[in-house]
């Protein structure tokens, strides 16, 4: 489907904004278009710290969860965190564990199974820790829907404290919460912190910040775990802005001084630079990592390899997990073709797309979901075979809430949670067809919901780009969910010449013309012999393109990276 180019026309004052903070009304434009808006969160946008962050207090029960832990721990109770398989659950369980180590707690914890147990706390779970003898369970990104489960542990007399970020699930617009002595999650209706979107591992961060001071902790080994809370934000995928944008900026200019060993060797097994690292190595390529265990063995690899102290078992054990998502990957461009193929057969006609795929591995579902997205630019829903019943994981795009969507067919699932833009599910194998026919049939969806669009930040001149530019745009990193790359554009760029480039051939180097007649490099990453073909006799461009320093053999360079194209 072709997409729409689309230029934000957002309104300010940029002449002012540039003059008060020193940068071109290029940049000013660029934070408008991220909703950046008032002089205080410019400030916090280019220049915040960790003084901006938000007092954990303002989080609701933070306190008395923290009191909860410092009073079990003094009396040497046993406490058991409960954590979730993905990078968040898997970095929440590693800062709460060494935090109530660091306190002197008597402390373990418990993964789910992905296979086994499914998304979340369950009552075996429960149960096990019953047995023996935890006194309190802590749970981590995960608990906000475990109502039954939960009331189990009550009824065992154990104490219950759930530290969660997810939707929380609601009955004549009230939260529906589970029994426990202590909830911790932004989406309460009730709690003041001013900033929802933090993942689990942000929530967990920040009760350790008022464990801390219960225990007199100096705040600095406070402030050195938070890297790990960047990796989780950047791997959850969570919108980059607001206090998100601020600590994974910290998090990130911490990772050269990380005193974790596994972190460094997932690094240098990767063969990525530890001292510049960004968020696009975090999200593809060390999260992906962390993710694998999870994905195809046990979580408790990843949360092992965390917690490693051996430079050995460090070592094996990042190994291991790159071995692992080297695999993830094959085995998900084979599922992705699968269920392209049987949407392109059978359910091309459908707004939401709903693929079955029984032999696909369940934890690759919500990644094929992603991929099928990106594809057709539809909600998307992968659904496999579990151990009992169906499975699947959904991605969504911005038009389409899949969690309320979800509430909607409730009656069809026997297990669901999740976000606006992904969910996941379980449901009785026999539901699949009336789930996928009820998803259509209550979507909502336009056409014009379903046309990609691509934003242009600015339609700016190439010729206007210069080294400081370059420089001033890199401020407004990290770039991700929220926070995309800027793009600009410009039309009628005259080709002449484009060479194909690369050991596969996968690079198209370009010498471009502006319509002033100022020459300009410019590389494109594709396809490159489809690109010449694409091209023909077509001598000129529309393009959306992003500037960067190309450097060789001691000579930079401005080199536009071109994003987008359409031939004239």
């Amino acid at each position: 489907m072709t997409a729409k180019w689309m230029v934000y026309g957002k309104k300010a004052d940029f002449n002012r904004i540039a003059e008060a903070f020193h940068i071109s009304p290029v940049t000013a434009r660029v934070m408008r278009n991220r909703e950046v808006c008032g002089e205080e969160a410019i400030r916090k946008y280019l220049y915040g710290t960790k003084e901006d962050f938000y007092s954990p207090t303002l989080l609701k029960d933070v306190e008395k969860a923290a009191d909860i832990l410092a009073e079990r721990t003094k009396e040497g109770r046993p406490i058991r965190i409960v954590g979730d398989y993905d990078i968040d659950g898997v970095c929440s369980t590693y800062l709460l564990f060494e935090a109530l180590q660091r306190v002197g707690a008597r402390v373990d914890y418990e993964i789910p199974d992905r296979i086994r147990d499914g998304y979340g706390i369950n009552e075996q779970i429960i149960e096990a820790a019953a047995a023996d003898g935890v006194d309190t369970i802590l749970t981590c990104d995960n608990g906000i829907s475990a109502v039954k489960q939960l009331a189990r542990a009550k009824a065992l007399g154990m104490t219950v404290i759930i530290t969660d970020h997810h939707d929380i699930p609601k009955e004549d617009g009230r939260d529906i919460l589970p029994p426990a002595d202590a909830v911790v999650n932004p989406k309460q209706q009730d709690c003041t912190y001013p900033w929802k979107e933090i993942c689990g591992a942000v929530v967990a961060y920040k009760l350790i910040w008022v464990l801390y001071q219960r225990f007199g902790i100096p705040e600095r080994e406070w402030e050195e775990m938070v890297e790990f809370a960047a990796i989780a934000t950047v791997g959850d995928v969570m919108k980059l802005q607001d206090e998100n944008r601020i600590l994974v900026r910290e998090g990130l200019s911490r990772m050269p001084r990380t005193k974790s060993l596994g972190l460094r060797k997932l690094v240098e097994k990767n063969k990525l630079d530890i001292t510049h690292l960004s968020a696009f190595h975090i999200g593809f390529v060390i999260g992906p990592c962390l993710n694998a265990g999870g994905r195809l063995q046990t979580a408790k690899m990843a949360l092992r390899l965390l917690l490693s102290r051996e430079e050995e078992e460090a070592d094996r054990l990042a190994e291991e997990l790159k071995e692992l998502n080297d695999q993830r990957k094959d085995m998900t461009t084979q599922g992705v073709e699968e269920a392209a193929a049987q949407v392109e057969e059978r359910y091309m006609a459908d707004r939401v797309l709903v693929a079955y795929l029984p032999q696909c591995h369940e934890s690759l579902a919500g990644i094929i979901a992603g991929r099928l997205r990106e594809r057709y630019h539809k909600p998307a829903i992968v659904l496999t075979d579990g151990e009992e019943g169906v499975k699947g994981s959904g991605r969504s795009i911005e038009n389409y809430h899949m969690f309320e969507s979800l509430v909607e067919v409730k009656e069809l699932l026997t297990k669901f949670g999740g976000h606006p833009m992904a969910a996941g599910l379980s449901m009785p194998r026999e539901n699949v067809e009336r789930f996928r026919r009820a998803l259509n049939d209550n979507s909502r969806l336009t056409q014009e919901d379903l046309i990609p669009k691509i934003w242009i930040d600015v339609a700016m001149p190439m010729e206007y780009v210069t080294e400081p530019l370059i420089r001033e745009l890199e401020m407004l990193e990290p770039f991700g969910q929220g926070n995309e790359k800027p793009q600009f554009a410009q039309k009628d760029v005259q080709i002449r010449s484009a060479k194909v480039i690369g050991k596969n051939r996968n690079a198209v180097k370009l010498s471009l013309v502006t319509p002033s007649g100022v020459p300009v490099e410019g590389i494109l990453f594709t396809e490159g012999d489809r690109f010449v073909e694409e091209m023909g006799a077509c001598r000129k461009m529309d393009v959306i393109y992003y500037p960067g320093i190309n450097e060789f053999n001691g000579k930079r360079t401005i080199q536009m990276v071109i994003k987008e194209y359409q031939f004239r």
